[in-house]
């Protein structure tokens, strides 16, 4: 990972995308660790309540900007608990800078992505997870999530766009290439490129 191209000013932003409940959180917690306890950003802190997917901008104004400026990103994170963004929490613009969550390799962020890493767990299974994690108290918010994240990913899938296939095994995980995996004849496209 360090060995790859900066993405995003200095920083080399790799997302960690897959289904509500597949091990998203988990998989980034222990490759973070294994890089040397390198930052994590968790979509979680962007999200909100009244809006489940819509943290784009929050993201390109709180994260996105200030590392490409080689700066410290400045976010708020949600509180879930009291249905409010906090206080800001700095996320240093280190050379490596993993983003977890569900859409954290949606189109508009693919560009300053340096590897989509897709979690390879079926919608269903993933949901059964999370509901189970969650307990019987979040059956509502879960129930409304899985229709917003189906909307969601018909509308703007990652998956087909991932460099690597991320599957738990009982002894740890296996990596395998994705159905994007980059090539040398494989141009990379660039923020600059979209305009």
């Amino acid at each position: 990972m360090r060995a790859l191209p900066p993405s995003c000013g200095p920083v080399r932003l790799v997302a960690v995308d897959g289904h509500a409940g597949s091990g998203k959180s988990t998989f980034a917690a222990r490759l973070a660790a294994a890089l040397g306890g390198v930052p994590v950003l968790h979509l979680d802190d962007l999200a909100s309540h009244a809006e489940l997917f819509g943290w784009t901008e929050r993201l390109r104004a709180q994260v996105l900007e200030p590392f490409r400026q080689g700066e410290a990103a400045r976010i708020h994170p949600y509180d879930w608990n009291l249905g409010r963004f906090g206080p800001a929490r700095s996320l240093p613009a280190a050379p490596v800078v993993l983003v977890e969550g569900v859409g954290a390799g949606r189109r508009a962020v693919r560009p300053w992505l340096a590897r989509l890493l897709w979690m390879e767990r079926g919608p269903e299974e993933s949901w059964a997870r999370g509901r189970h994690r969650d307990g019987p108290a979040q059956t509502s918010f879960w129930d409304g999530w899985t229709v917003a994240e189906t909307r969601h990913f018909a509308g703007d899938p990652s998956r087909p766009f991932a460099d690597a296939l991320v599957r738990e095994c009982p002894a740890g995980y296996e990596v395998r290439p994705g159905p994007r995996g980059r090539s040398a004849t494989q141009p990379k496209i660039t923020p600059r490129d979209r305009n």
